[in-house]
């Protein structure tokens, strides 16, 4: 007999991929490690289903999930050595001529995220891309809530930098 949040799970799983999928692309900044990650994900919610607790939010439930399955993924390659990271915009490659400039400017925006520590990026992540409240993050990732406020406070004073840093070269170069 299945349970109910068994049932909860199976129904609502394939409604979540593509954000997983994003989460997964976020922490490791390559496809098919995302997809990797998404795929242990779906297969350890389905076998721990009945843990899940009914009335509850299934993403965040799936999203603690595939961190958990990262967390050890990195353990095991600092073990193993020598794997290496490929930054996420040289795998996030658009076609078509309609979206050059909006992949020009998708991929300078990744790699000056890319720049920032795991904690910012991830933090960064949940609560803008996914619109997890501030309170939802910090669950998420077992930290007080002041702690996603600074995280945050910090990626985006860090970002606006990064922003400015290139038209300040542009001006001194035409001004010189």
């Amino acid at each position: 007999m299945i349970e109910t949040g068994q049932l909860e799970v199976r129904a609502g799983l394939v409604d979540h991929l593509a954000r997983l999928w994003r989460y997964g692309l976020v922490l490791s900044g390559r496809r098919d490690i995302a997809e990797d990650l998404v795929q242990a994900t779906c297969v350890r919610a389905l076998e721990r289903a009945p843990q899940f607790a009914v009335g509850s939010r299934l993403d965040r439930w799936l999203f603690s999930i595939l961190r958990s399955i990262w967390l050890n993924e990195l353990r095991s390659r600092r073990i193993r050595q020598g794997e290496g990271v490929v930054e996420a915009e040289a795998a996030l490659i658009f076609e078509g001529a309609k979206e050059i400039e909006t992949n020009i400017l998708a991929r300078q925006v990744l790699r000056h995220v890319q720049m920032l520590p795991q904690a910012q990026r991830e933090t960064l992540f949940l609560t803008y891309v996914e619109g997890l409240t501030y309170r939802d993050a910090a669950v998420m990732l077992d930290v007080p809530i002041g702690t996603v406020m600074s995280r945050l406070a910090a990626a985006r004073e860090t970002l606006s930098k990064l922003n400015s840093a290139p038209e300040n070269a542009t001006t001194a170069e035409s001004e010189g």
